[in-house]
């Protein structure tokens, strides 16, 4: 027993180490073998876990959709990502080194994880007893990037570990590169350095310069302590340090470092532009979107195309804000939009911190007067400039007492403004103006509002489209969602009823007064009245809706019947729903938008035939492979059938992938779709005809200044002036403009069709018209050309003093039995002089 101890006592003396150092170096390498062998098994454990990299290098970024025009200009951007993705080939070497300096000096050298890094960092949470630093190379961001959550714990660290081996095993480095210039947050929303560069400096990656590219490189590590748009003081020691970084690693020289960190900051906000403002078509793209693709919509990259025409667009906006704001001051100065203190000289910090809180709105620029003198006021703007405001942009604001009265004109500048004022001003750009009233003039806020929609014709494509003065100040889109009465505007529609019933354009009615009887309420009685409060005899239809009279519409209504007035409404669109079934209809009581007033209007601007509005011309994917492409019904004259179709029409969508331009009327593999004729092309040309004689000599002749003789259309004035419309047209184009309040109030007196809506009317067709060349209204083979008396509408001799030439289907131009129009079929003879002021009862 002695000598088994013995022996072992010796073979252990002899085999085993005895001095500490050799103990501990093998319990060191004990505890190394322990950790390989755990590490092992964890990696085991968790490389089953890991995500597929199968389609990491084409992976799917959040890309925000972006909705464009017709000819390619930019509208909208819709993401709650602000990305813009670049090939690693565009982004500038030197932002490349910054941000390796900043980030991953070694990343060309490792395998996916710097081992001396983990070790650094793993020792210092050892010491702080905390998981809050970390080691993670450019390749092992991609993978929590792309893969992982965001919290800072060990086994996230060694999924993160692992795949980025598994990263770089099967990507190249500058695949890595491109993920991560595309996919790193970098604050205020922006994802990827280009969305970066555009947010924070408005520019894209080529055209930063040093100071800036060491800005972005330092985001990475901490976008919102070190953003140089909250945190301005530890962004530039941030920047410096990212400087003295690539100094360090041979990536700029010292010339270029002394005078980078020597460069202020630079930085501020900057939103992606558009190229066009068209926010309320952009809200409407983004609601059909939401319905079609939900959560897609905002994280696909979908690139929508309108229908809109750019410089139609552009004309559209500024011709409706024109038209407010020159309303707006014809009624008055309501006062400045608020008031502060302000000493002799202005505090610029001050009032720039005052001014922060208005918004630029529909291009009026706030600002603070601070000196006024007798014929000009001095004020600082929120862009920090000072300018003068001289008296000729200063004259108009009499104050505002109602939409009927104004104050006395002021005599000198304090009788409008005083120190302290903030207020809007508005930049004049016409070279006239600018001699009459200065670089700017004093503005405000239009309370009233307003929407312009133009369409093509043909197919019923949106052109033009603005909803209100300013999107931001109000996303109501009137223009498609206002329902109000287009008063007089509705004449063509009763008109053209009355045509289609057997009226000629030279049938007379009586413009006589009418009283509807209220009964055994006196204080009922309905009596209708035309605008100028004249009393007219028998007035042919054509001179009849040239002046807008409403009593003869009421008679022809009574005439032709409200039922089948109501049923000939329908083809154009109206709802029946929202018809008034009474006498009231003559005068516009229906509710409709100027999307459907448009709309209705085009039928005419096209021969007859009913087009349904569009807005999307197609949407494409992130790779612009087409998704949806626009199948419109459209007009084709050679391939009609004679009847009248009473059914509506929707516009198409093909669904599939589509590699070619849609079909037309050529050919194609689909098969277009045919807007139905709604009006016989005779109606269709008298209706054109007679509202031409609207703009010619009537109530729309403020158009004559475009100097054109293809336009048509038609005023419209509601009761008490609270609705002020103009539809017009030629072959081309046809556009509906309408003013009023949200709420509606009398816009004041005299503020007609004509003189509020016609002149926005005319500011858009202006530039809408160019370079399209006039095209005469072409009567159709079965119209005859008859001389008639011009008081009478009988057929005359050429002779006759009150001879003028009108159309007629072949056929009508004799006398012939019509509707009574006191009940009664009568026959159209002589009428009789009718005496000024009767009274005549119509039940």
């Amino acid at each position: 027993m002695n000598d088994s101890g013995s022996f072992f006592s010796r073979w252990t003396h002899q085999h085993l180490p005895t001095k500490w150092w050799q103990v501990a170096l093998i319990g060191l390498f004990g505890l190394l073998a322990t950790g390989v062998v755990i590490l092992t098994l964890i990696a085991l454990i968790l490389t089953p876990t890991l995500p597929s990299l199968e389609d990491l290098s084409g992976a799917q970024l959040k890309v925000p959709m972006r909705v464009y025009t017709a000819d390619g200009e930019l509208i909208a951007e819709f993401g709650e990502e602000k990305r813009i993705p670049v090939r690693i080939g565009e982004v500038p070497e030197m932002l490349i080194n910054a941000v390796l300096a900043a980030e991953d000096r070694s990343f060309f050298y490792h395998h996916g994880v710097d081992f001396a890094g983990i070790l650094r960092a793993g020792l210092h949470n050892l010491r702080t007893q905390s998981t809050s630093q970390g080691a993670s190379t450019i390749t092992m961001q991609v993978a929590r990037n792309f893969f992982l959550s965001p919290e800072k714990t060990y086994t996230r660290k060694i999924k993160e570990v692992l795949l980025a081996f598994k990263i770089e095993r099967e990507l190249s480095k500058q695949q890595i590169l491109e993920l991560y210039f595309n996919k790193i947050f970098l604050g205020h929303r922006s994802y990827g350095f280009a969305a970066a560069a555009q947010i924070y400096y408005g520019k894209t990656l080529p055209l930063l310069n040093l100071p800036e590219m060491a800005m972005l490189a330092g985001l990475p590590k901490a976008p919102s302590r070190d953003n140089p748009l909250t945190n301005p003081e530890n962004a530039y020691e941030r920047r410096n340090t990212i400087l003295k970084l690539m100094l360090n690693n041979g990536f700029i020289d010292e010339a270029a470092y002394s005078e980078a960190i020597e460069t202020p900051l630079a930085a501020a906000k900057h939103t992606l532009k558009s190229d066009t403002a068209a926010p309320y078509v952009a809200e409407l793209v983004r609601q059909y979107m939401i319905q079609t693709y939900d959560e897609k919509t905002y994280a696909g990259g979908f690139h929508v195309y309108t229908t809109l025409n750019s410089k139609y667009q552009q004309a559209a906006v500024k011709a409706l804000r024109t038209g407010l704001l020159e309303y707006d001051r014809r009624h008055g100065y309501r006062g400045p939009a608020g008031h502060v203190s302000i000493k002799s000289e202005p505090d610029k910090e001050r009032l720039d911190d005052v001014l922060k809180d208005y918004r630029v709105i529909g291009y009026l620029l706030p600002g603070i007067v601070f000196k006024v003198e007798k014929d000009k006021v001095h004020v600082y703007t929120q862009d920090g400039a000072i300018v003068e405001t001289e008296w000729g942009g200063l004259s108009w604001a009499r104050r505002y007492v109602d939409e009927n009265t104004l104050g006395p004109a002021p005599k000198q500048a304090t009788d409008i403004l005083k120190a302290g004022d903030i207020i809007y001003l508005e930049a004049i750009e016409d070279p006239q103006q600018l001699k009459d009233i200065g670089l700017w003039r004093l503005a405000q806020i239009p309370d009233v509002a307003g929407a312009l929609v133009s369409l093509r014709p043909d197919d019923g494509a949106v052109l033009a489209l603005t909803g209100g003065f300013d999107f931001s100040h109000s996303s109501f889109n009137r223009a498609t969602q206002a329902e109000r009465q287009p008063g007089s505007s509705i004449k063509p529609f009763i008109f053209s009823a009355a045509l289609d019933k057997g009226f000629t354009a030279a049938s007379t009615v009586s413009g006589a007064p009418i009283v509807m009887d209220g009964g055994d309420s006196p204080e009922e009685e309905w009596r209708p009245e035309d605008y100028n409060r004249k009393f007219y005899g028998p007035t042919r239809l054509r001179k009849a809706l040239a002046q807008s009279l409403n009593l003869v519409a009421v008679r022809l209504l009574r005439a032709i019947g409200v039922t089948y007035t109501v049923k000939h409404m329908e083809r154009f669109g109206f709802d029946p729903a929202k018809i008034p079934r009474n006498l009231s209809l003559a005068l516009g009581t229906v509710s409709a938008t100027p999307m459907q007033m448009v709309s209705a209007f085009a039928v005419f601007a096209n021969g007859g035939y009913r087009v349904t509005p569009y807005f999307i011309a197609r949407v494409e994917d992130a790779n612009h492979t087409i998704l949806e492409q626009a199948r419109p019904a459209v007009v084709c004259r050679e391939c009609e059938t004679s009847a009248v179709d009473m059914s509506s029409n929707t516009a198409q969508w093909s669904s599939k992938p589509a590699t070619a331009p849609p079909a037309n009327l050529a050919g194609g593999q689909d098969q277009p779709a045919y807007a139905p004729r709604v009006l016989s092309v005779e109606t269709s040309f008298l209706m054109a005809s007679m509202m031409q004689e609207v703009i010619r000599a009537g109530t729309g002749r403020g158009a004559l200044v475009l100097g054109r003789k293809d336009l048509a259309g038609k005023t419209g004035t509601t009761n008490d002036y609270r609705d002020a419309w103009f539809s017009g047209f030629n072959s081309e184009v046809v556009t509906t403009a309408w003013i009023g309040f949200d709420q509606p109030l009398s816009l004041g007196r005299a503020e007609t069709g004509g003189r509020t809506a016609l002149p926005v009317w005319i500011d858009f067709m202006r530039t809408a018209l160019e370079g399209i060349p006039e095209k005469p209204l072409t009567p159709p083979e079965t119209m005859v050309r008859i001389t008639i008396n011009s008081e009478t509408g009988k057929p005359t001799t050429p002779d006759d003093p009150q001879a003028m030439e009108e159309f007629f289907v072949e056929g009508t131009e004799t006398p012939q039995s019509l509707p009574g129009l006191d009940g009664e079929t009568t026959t159209e003879t002589m009428p009789e002089k009718v005496p000024e002021n009767i009274r005549e009862r119509l039940f």
